[in-house]
């Protein structure tokens, strides 16, 4: 017998069981080898291995040690497979604390049975009861992967968010409610959203994956944050389905190190994902930055990945299509009633039955919107919402629900980088001009597939080069997020800006230097501080409502985008959207 296999099972031996049987171990290693299984997609997705940015190493993106095996098995595919197969051969008894690694690893240990077929005489395979009980519980029948709309009142969702919703064999769509959700998410208890924004930023949270009612996540994203949500539904066959089960289980006790832009929650679900199947590549793309949109775009890529889309509205959508039907004479009555101030059957006396409906029905919705939200104007909040449905039960007519037009889907919006060169003279001095944002949505902007009256901006640069041969920096805006929300008599969200960077200033001496500012505008107040050189100055601005400021007068720049649409931006855009850009 050659001395080679001796000498690795002496270096596997710290990780295997004592009386294993050696010689088929390093058997199964010799045959991992020679089928040279580590460099294979179906074992990098399983270890979650991407290339390093420098060089052509790799690395494992979970962070915990119980994930590896091996104590090189975050940069060695190799090692980490000899190590897994070596752990294969523990005796460890299951209890409610620990597993034995063959089933803390169950989707690893699947895939190398298939490819290496184990004789269960010499590798017994554990019956992994924990994780058989959960297997069954979840019942799957398909995945849907779900969107929710941003949210910009939270810094960790003002790109949106997607999630996994695991479908049972026993839901309908009256019932899928109840079926569960994946979800993963930075760890932490943070309330301070400046706080959070820049530990996310900088990686100083650990992120999880968990599974909770898919309802919970309704009631979060739908009933208190007015996000729309999109499902889609995937196409997988029930092997596909199955090696994403088998890789969940696995993952539910590992973190990641999360960072906002890259490594985050939309991130490590592609990863998990593209098990499903080994020819995907779905986190590959994202090598800088991967936003929950964008992510959503790579699943709709794939041809015949994704089987159809549901659109759920939120409470507030589904409210304003039901206002959008009333009168102004009976919203002003579901108001009344959604308050309590006058008894149904009085108020709507004399109104045809089906108009009647309507009302009701909106101020019942508009009740239980208001409570999710906890809005304290309502002394029994629970009691009134069964009052109005009692009387609205009364009435023998159909449902006045709204049909609602979705509108365009979130991954048919236009793409969330952008590029743009523009030439024009300053003062005579003819210059080109680069523009570029990694991401993501501006005002002017086509609205479709993003939340209208929403901005985020992140690291908006331009670059300008005069023809006489200066080169310098225009424009750098790390951030530049904006809230433009409508009010009315039943919603009264704030408008909102928060901005800062550096620009170029136009003083009168003639001078343009580089001016450090911080913005931050509300529907009640502007607050703007700049000064140049980044010695911080404070003052206080107010522009006319309707007024755009101009680019200054001696400087004409003609870009690629769109003259007409800017122009039509600059016209609807309220104080607080008032930007140099509405030229």
């Amino acid at each position: 017998m050659p001395i080679w296999p001796l000498i690795l099972v002496a270096l596997l031996a710290p990780f295997t069981a004592f009386g294993a049987d050696d010689a088929y171990l390093a058997a199964l290693v010799a045959r991992s080898r020679e089928l040279r299984l580590a460099e294979r997609p179906e074992w990098r997705k399983l270890v979650h291995y991407e290339p390093d940015l420098i060089g052509s190493g790799l690395h494992g993106l979970l962070d915990n040690r119980g994930f590896y095996n091996s104590p090189e098995g975050k940069t060695r595919p190799q090692a980490e497979l000899e190590a897994t197969l070596a752990s294969f051969f523990s005796d460890v008894e299951e209890t409610p604390e620990r597993q034995n690694p063959q089933c803390a690893f169950i989707a690893r240990r699947a895939w190398l049975d298939e490819e290496l077929r184990f004789d269960r005489g010499r590798l017994p395979l554990r019956a992994c009861p924990r994780f058989r009980e959960w297997h069954a519980a979840l019942n799957a029948q398909r995945l849907t992967l779900v969107f929710a709309s941003a949210y910009l009142n939270n810094p960790s969702s003002m790109y949106g968010h997607t999630l996994l919703r695991i479908d049972a064999r026993d839901q309908d769509e009256r019932t899928r409610l109840l079926a569960y959700a994946v979800n993963s998410a930075a760890t932490t208890d943070e309330t301070n959203g400046l706080t959070f924004a820049i530990q996310g930023l900088i990686g100083g949270y650990p992120g999880t994956f968990s599974i909770l009612p898919y309802y919970l996540k309704v009631r979060e994203y739908s009933d208190m944050e007015n996000r729309d949500l999109w499902e889609y539904e995937l196409e997988l066959a029930p092997p596909e389905l199955e090696r994403v089960l088998l890789h969940l289980w696995e993952l539910l006790p590992a973190y990641y190190q999360y960072y906002f832009f890259d490594e985050n929650c939309s991130y490590h679900l592609l990863g998990l994902l593209q098990v499903a199947r080994p020819e995907l590549e779905l986190t590959a793309p994202f090598r800088w930055w991967a936003l929950p949109v964008d992510t959503v775009r790579a699943i709709t890529a794939e041809p015949g990945l994704v089987a159809r889309t549901v659109y759920r509205p939120a409470n507030a959508t589904i409210i304003g299509a039901r206002l959008n039907n009333l009168s102004e004479e009976e919203r002003s009555i579901a108001k009344n009633l959604s308050l309590g101030r006058a008894p149904s059957g009085e108020a709507l006396r004399g109104r045809p039955a089906p108009r009647a409906a309507a009302v009701l029905e909106t101020s019942y919705d508009y009740v239980n919107y208001r409570r999710a939200t906890g809005k304290p104007d309502v002394a029994d909040p629970a009691r009134l919402a069964r009052e109005l449905l009692v009387t609205r039960s009364q009435m023998d007519v159909p449902s006045q629900a709204p049909v609602i037009d979705p509108g365009t889907r979130p991954d048919q919006g236009h793409r969330t980088s952008r590029a743009g060169l523009g030439i024009g003279k300053r003062d005579g001095r003819a210059f080109q001009e680069l523009e570029l944002r990694p991401t993501y949505h501006d005002v002017i902007d086509a609205d479709a597939g993003y939340v209208r009256g929403a901005q985020i901006q992140f690291f908006d640069t331009a670059i300008r080069h005069y023809n006489d041969g200066a080169t310098r920096l225009e424009r750098f805006l790390p951030a530049d997020i904006l809230s433009l929300a409508p009010r009315d008599d039943f919603f009264q969200p704030r408008s909102w800006r928060v901005a800062g960077g550096w620009h170029r200033s136009f003083l009168k001496d003639g001078s343009e230097p580089l001016v450090a500012s911080l913005e931050r505008t509300t529907t009640s107040s502007t607050a703007t501080a700049s000064a140049p050189g980044g010695v911080w100055a404070r003052s206080s601005t107010r522009r006319p409502a309707g007024a755009c400021m101009p680019t200054p007068a001696a400087s004409t720049t003609f870009s690629a985008k769109a003259s007409s649409r800017a122009r039509s931006a600059c016209s609807n855009a309220s104080p607080s959207a008032a930007t140099a850009r509405c030229a």
